[in-house]
Order: structure tokens, then sequence, then C-alpha cells
């Protein structure tokens, strides 16, 4: 019981103030746009929030249905290219030759903008889902890669020849000694990528999708000032689904690495 009283007024009663106290301010600015300031097109620039929270009441279905749409194939895209991510990883803890030849052109791959990639691949495949996959696999694919192979690498040198001097075969140094020491690394990769697959997928769908967020908000967008709350609207949503992928890798974490030190009741004590 002292737990969770702890946890409501160190964690929940701070965002509760920080989040009634954006939209009162949010609320408030809104107002003075439209009746102070009279600036043109206020309702555009700053919209209600109440009335933008109608909005997402009244299309909630359309919303949800659109969102899990582009949730759906951001999360496919997200999976495979964190498979690809940790396999390079793997491969490169194990060969020099395999880091030197794959890590700078996995560097630059990053080079490319992804608001310049996303019409080009979505011209090549010419198939809306497929598109939203690969962009999504693409932005998961590095910073993924990269914090596994720093975690993998994060490994005391002493606790290797430990193992090697019991002649553990490479694959037991692998999954009992560096992928555990890799999961923290893995996660705040993970973390990072999750919230930009979602954001690849809703860029693919402003190029001429037929379904998801993205579709509707070009749409809303398009029709101007008529439909800035429902516009609003999937803006929020789609930030929603940024968050929501955030908030279920950090839930994964917990119950995969429960051992780190945020996650100990006292401090980092175990």
């Amino acid at each position: 019981m002292k737990g969770n009283s702890t946890f409501m007024r160190d964690r929940v009663l701070p965002l509760f103030v920080w989040i009634f106290g954006l939209l009162a301010v949010w609320e408030a600015v809104s107002w003075w746009l439209l009746h102070v300031s009279k600036t043109p097109l206020a309702q555009s620039k700053l919209p209600y929030v109440h009335e933008v929270a109608a909005t997402l009441w009244k299309y909630s279905s359309t919303l949800l249905k659109e969102g899990g749409a582009t949730f759906g194939n951001a999360g496919v895209g997200f999976l495979i290219g964190a498979a690809a991510g940790v396999l390079l990883a793997v491969l490169m803890s194990l060969s020099k030759t395999v880091e030197q030849l794959a890590f700078p052109y996995a560097v630059a791959s990053q080079m490319i903008p992804i608001l310049g990639l996303a019409p080009i691949i979505y011209g090549i495949v010419r198939d809306e889902q497929v598109s939203r996959i690969i962009i999504s696999g693409y932005i998961t694919f590095f910073p993924v890669a990269l914090n596994m192979l720093r975690g993998l690498r994060s490994v005391d040198l002493p606790a290797v020849e430990l193992m090697h001097s019991l002649a553990a075969k490479p694959w037991a140094v692998y999954w009992k000694l560096r992928f555990p020491a890799a999961l923290p690394g893995l996660f705040s990769g993970l973390k990072i990528a999750a919230p930009l697959a979602v954001t690849g997928a809703i860029l693919v769908e402003l190029m001429g999708a037929q379904h998801g967020i993205g579709v509707i908000m070009l749409r809303n967008l398009y029709y101007g000032p008529s439909h800035t709350y429902m516009f609003w609207s999937t803006v929020l949503v789609g930030a929603l689904l940024g968050i929501a992928s955030y908030w279920l890798m950090s839930l994964v974490e917990r119950l995969a690495a429960p051992w780190q030190p945020e996650f100990r009741p006292k401090g980092g004590s175990r």
C-alpha cells in the first residue's frame, strides 16, 4: 500500500498536473487568439482543445480503424527492422571484418533523408502496405544495431575470460553473458526506433495511400479551415500512437530486464 501511494505521489500526480496545466494553457491561448488578438484563422493555428476532444470522440471509430492500420504496418516493419539490427549487431560483435564491411554503409544509409526516401520506395514498390513496412523497418534498423552492438561489447572482459576458462562454448557466452548485458542497450534502441517507425508509416501514407491515419490527415489538411478540428485530431492520434509504442517498449523492457536500476524499488539497491 505504501509503495502504491508513493508511486501515485511521485509519478501519477506530477503527470496529471502537467497534462491539465498544458491543456489549460492551450485553451487560454486559443481563446486569446480568437477573441483578443483576433488573429486571422485563429482556430486553424490553435483550435479550442475541447472542440478537438469532441471531434476525437465523434469520429473515434474512424480514427481507431485508420490508426490501427498505421500502427499495424509500423509494428511489422519495426519487428523486421529490429530483428535485422540485432542480427547485424551480433555478426559485427563476432567479426571485425563484418563490422568494417557493414558499419560504414549502415551509417551512410542513415544520411538519406527519410522525407526523400519515402516517395522513392513508394514509387518503386507501388504498394502502400509494403512501403510502410519497408520505411518503418529502415528507420528501426540502425538505432537497434548501434545500441545492441554497444551492449554486447559492454561485458566485463574478466567475465568473458572466466567463461572461456570454464570451456564455455561461444553460443553459451552469448546466451548467458553478452545477451543479458546487451538488453539495456537493445531496449534503448527499441524505444528510440518505435515512435520513429510510426512516423515513417504516416509519412508513406501522405504519399497517396488508401488507408491509415496519414491519409485522413492529408485529406483534412487539403480541405482547409473547415476541417481544422479533424486535422488536429489526426495529429493527436499520430502522437498518441508514437507514445503508445514507446510505452509498450518500456513495458516489455520492465518484464525482460527487471534488474535495471530504474526498475528497483529502492533507488538502485537489489
